[in-house]
């Protein structure tokens, strides 16, 4: 279960989906917490998400499609749970945009993010060099202060860019909450997971 924006989401989802959710509403700082008919909840950060699921210390899991989508791990992804709903971008300070001029000038343009691996592929797959500078908090901060030209980063309303003088100059991808499972779990219990993803459909 990711901690955060998607939490709620996704309790809603799986009480939607009939599962027995009560203990986990009730969770306090518990991280691990014993629910109904035998589940067991693990609540953690959202990009540690797909590493439990994937080492098989859980069997499902809800997780971002921009945390898989950076991390890239070997998990089985099988539904769009249809919230969550965000977007990776590209901005740059308000005015002028100064990645061509970066590009012109220097040749490379200087991005900050905190998806390194999602922003060089972008700028590799639009033939454009980028330099690619990771940061782990306010990546708002760095256009402002000279670091880079421009961040990518995930948005949701747009109004934190919009405060800092940011523009949205190229969007990347569309994000959503996605179930996602541990290969040999979707093969031992595929009864089990395919009733899960039958039911959480249903839901929607």
């Amino acid at each position: 279960m990711p901690l955060g924006a998607l939490f709620a989401g996704a309790v809603d989802a799986l009480e939607g989906a009939g599962i027995d959710v009560s203990a986990l509403r009730d969770a306090g700082r518990r991280l691990v917490v014993e629910g109904a008919d035998g589940v067991t909840f693990i609540t953690t950060r959202p990009s540690d998400v797909p590493t439990y699921v994937e080492s098989g210390a859980a069997d499902v899991g809800i997780v971002g499609k921009d945390v898989l989508r950076e991390r890239a791990p070997d998990v089985a992804e099988l539904l769009d749970l249809g919230f969550g709903g965000c977007r990776m971008v590209y901005a740059t300070p308000a005015g002028d945009d100064p990645t061509p001029a970066a590009l012109e000038h220097l040749g490379v343009v200087r991005v900050a993010t905190k998806y390194p691996v999602t922003a060089t592929g972008h700028f590799a797959a639009t033939g454009r060099q980028a330099e690619v500078v990771k940061v782990n908090g306010s990546v708002e901060l760095a256009p402002l202060v000279g670091l880079a030209h421009g961040i990518v980063d995930l948005v949701a309303t747009g109004r934190t860019l919009r405060e800092n003088g940011l523009v949205e100059r190229e969007s990347i991808f569309e994000s959503s909450a996605r179930l996602i499972a541990n290969r040999v779990s979707r093969t031992l219990r595929a009864e089990e997971i395919d009733a899960l993803v039958a039911r959480m459909e249903g839901d929607r």
